[in-house]
């Protein structure tokens, strides 16, 4: 059977040249007579994997030295307690709720001390960016905490807020290497790897060094403490080892690419002829402000719950596959990640094309 387009949020697609190289070092890694899978994560030849692909990400989005780079197992959806538990010295941090994963995120952080919402796009179901020039930080807040692009509602800060010299905190897991980053801006930056950089089951965390240590909240686990993951260079219990080796790979997929500078001139093609078809279409509508729409996640609806499941249906047996919205939204949602072809996004439009001509 041949490849779908594959428009899923996560897990994602993947590069077809990472998945072919994969598979044929399947069952011998470089001649070492055993696959990645089945390697122990102590042996020479698995630190060369793990440290190439840190060295490799340092170079695609220009870490500095001061700022550890963690492979962490528990998702995204654990580091949201991570936060609180290694930063929340004083018991408060401000949240910017613009959408699940930020309303996830904040629900955590008030288990642990004051949580304080400082803008939130919840009024007009999170399909904006609220303003966030001049929040009500207090000075006795430990970090300002963000999701960067919002999976679920398809939005994407495309400026970084004034957190008036707080630490920022942020959430990319849906952006991840989509585009070059200044890391100097942010305390933590982090993502799980499952949308736009490798297969799940890591979690990715870049976080400058003077963050990271023993004065924690107490009853903090061992294995949660930044210190104990970064002393042991990620190191400290079996890491997720074959989907740091995949994402290695995909780190040197985007090098041999042209970089991030390089992908987000493509994403931006990309994105661009699905939002002017969205835009000029009697039928689909784009459902996010304009001026904060995703490159990598476009969720659209045609107005007609019906409509929407037959689009679905219908395309799915054409072969453009996991466009169903989240079930929390409805509708559809094309993610866009860095693997998937303009080709797809081109064929897509004009299937879409093709469904209004016979429904509209």
């Amino acid at each position: 059977m041949a490849r779908v387009y594959n428009f899923s949020a996560g897990p994602a697609v993947l590069p077809e040249e990472v998945l072919r190289e994969a598979a044929d070092e399947m069952l011998d890694y470089q001649g070492s007579g055993q696959s990645v899978m089945e390697m122990s994560h102590r042996s020479k030849v698995y630190d060369k994997i793990i440290k190439e692909a840190e060295a490799d990400l340092r170079e695609l989005m220009n870490i500095p030295d001061n700022y550890k780079v963690l492979f962490l197992q528990g998702g995204a959806s654990q580091f949201f307690a991570e936060v609180p538990m290694n930063l929340m010295k004083n018991k408060k941090a401000g949240y910017i709720i613009t959408g699940q994963w930020a309303k996830k995120a904040y629900q955590e952080g008030k288990i642990y001390g004051e949580a304080v919402e400082l803008a939130s796009s919840a009024d007009k179901t999170f399909s904006y960016i609220p303003d966030c020039s001049d929040l009500p930080i207090t000075d006795d807040m430990d970090y300002v905490y963000i999701c960067e692009n919002n999976t679920i509602y398809g939005t994407e800060y495309k400026e970084l807020p004034n957190t008036k010299g707080k630490i920022l905190v942020s959430d990319i897991s849906s952006n991840f290497l989509s585009k070059p980053v200044d890391v100097t801006k942010y305390g933590v930056v982090y993502g799980g790897v499952q949308k736009n950089v490798g297969p799940a089951g890591c979690v990715i965390a870049i976080i400058r060094e003077d963050l990271i240590t023993d004065d924690v909240l107490p009853g903090t686990p061992t294995m949660l403490k930044w210190k104990t993951q970064a002393d042991a260079d990620s190191l400290y219990n079996t890491p997720p080892c074959y989907t740091i080796y995949i994402c290695g790979k995909v780190f040197k997929w985007l090098k041999k690419n042209g970089g991030l500078k390089a992908m987000q001139e493509r994403n931006i093609e990309k994105a661009k002829v699905l939002y002017d078809f969205l835009d000029e279409s009697k039928l689909f509508k784009g459902t996010v402000v304009k001026e904060c729409r995703s490159l990598m996640n476009v969720p659209f609806v045609t107005g007609n719950e019906e409509l929407d499941a037959k689009f679905i249906k219908e395309a799915t047996e054409a072969g453009f596959v996991n466009l169903k919205g989240h079930r929390t939204v409805g509708g559809m949602r094309a993610s866009i990640y860095n693997a998937m072809p303009k080709e797809g996004v081109e064929k897509l439009v004009a299937f879409m094309k093709e469904f209004e001509a016979k429904n509209a």
